[in-house]
């Protein structure tokens, strides 16, 4: 698990053997996100702002299911 300051993410976990990005949110509303390949979950994870990445790539890019 990666934890980071940020506004919108709290933390974070990549599922390499499934492709799940598994958000953790500040809210504490967890999220899957589905078929993220391991260079898309490199690069949110080298991303200044985790928010936007998340926000620009991520949430319109990849379906997700609320887990929590």
């Amino acid at each position: 698990m990666h934890i980071m300051p940020s506004s919108v993410v709290n933390s974070y976990i990549y599922f390499p053997e499934t492709e799940i990005l598994r958000i953790i949110y500040q809210s504490g509303r967890i999220y899957d996100y589905l078929k993220v390949p391991a260079t898309i979950a490199e690069k949110f994870r080298e991303a200044r702002s985790k928010g936007r990445f998340l926000n620009s790539i991520i949430k319109p890019g990849f379906k997700y299911l609320k887990i929590s």
